[in-house]
């Protein structure tokens, strides 16, 4: 997503002289003492974050001093809250603030260590709550599938019979992924070379209906070869050797 412009709008003014005059503390009091007040604060753009948590970050309320207000503080209080990517604040004399948001964009479901959270494609959270207000969001778990799930699932979506079986995206050891479809299996994708992989998915699927046989999992972490464990088959033995404890 690009990044808007942020525009902060000062306040200053032109000296007959034609220099530019920076209003000062001074001239602050008197436009205080001359009525300059806030009397509309206006708010755009907000959808998912609450009017009442804005308008506490900006940091002024009607009533109070047009000049005492600093539009570029307000635009970075805006900009630490959850749900802004960015904010444009603007203050009009002679008693307007006019503040412009565009907000981060729901991707995922992201489950971690039992907790479940809303986060956008940079794996930035932005909600912990009412998760199924947002609609159907693709599932992601563990440790730093935030970071790296959007890569993974944008190569997921150039096989469409791959997403529609995939229940979740689940990150292996902060390093690889693995693919858990609605029907229980795991796929084992190796490290680096997803895309590939899925390519490769996408074709035994179409070819042999791979992924709708009642297989447990299908391991593509060997260049060479594609290892499939079928239901109630014995574990291989290094998957045996760490169920027993011994290693």
């Amino acid at each position: 997503m690009a990044l808007l412009g942020v525009v902060v709008m000062g306040v200053s003014a032109f000296a007959p002289a034609g220099g530019l005059l920076q209003f000062g503390s001074g001239f602050t009091s008197a436009a205080r003492d001359a009525g300059l007040k806030i009397t509309e604060i206006r708010i755009e753009g907000a959808e998912n974050m609450p009017e009442p948590r804005i308008r506490a970050a900006l940091g002024v309320k009607t009533g109070d001093p047009t000049l005492a207000f600093s539009p570029d503080a307000a635009r970075q209080a805006l900009e630490a809250l959850p749900w802004i990517a960015q904010a444009e604040v603007e203050r009009r004399l002679p008693g307007t603030v006019v503040v412009r948001v565009s907000e981060r964009r729901p991707f995922a479901i992201w489950q971690n260590q039992g907790r479940f959270s809303v986060v956008d494609r940079s794996g930035k959270v932005v909600a912990t709550d009412r998760l199924d207000a947002f609609g159907p969001l693709p599932l992601i778990v563990g440790a730093g599938a935030e970071k790296y799930a959007a890569a993974l699932y944008d190569q997921l979506r150039e096989a469409p019979d791959v997403l529609a079986r995939t229940q979740a995206l689940v990150r292996v050891g902060e390093r690889r992924w693995n693919l858990h479809l609605s029907n229980g299996m795991d796929v084992l994708l190796p490290e680096g070379e997803e895309k590939a992989a899925i390519r490769r998915l996408a074709e035994l699927q179409k070819r042999n209906a791979l992924l709708d046989r009642p297989l447990v999992s299908v391991d593509m972490r060997l260049p060479d070869r594609l290892v499939v464990r079928q239901a109630n088959a014995p574990a291989p033995p290094a998957e045996a050797r760490r169920g027993s404890g011994k290693g």
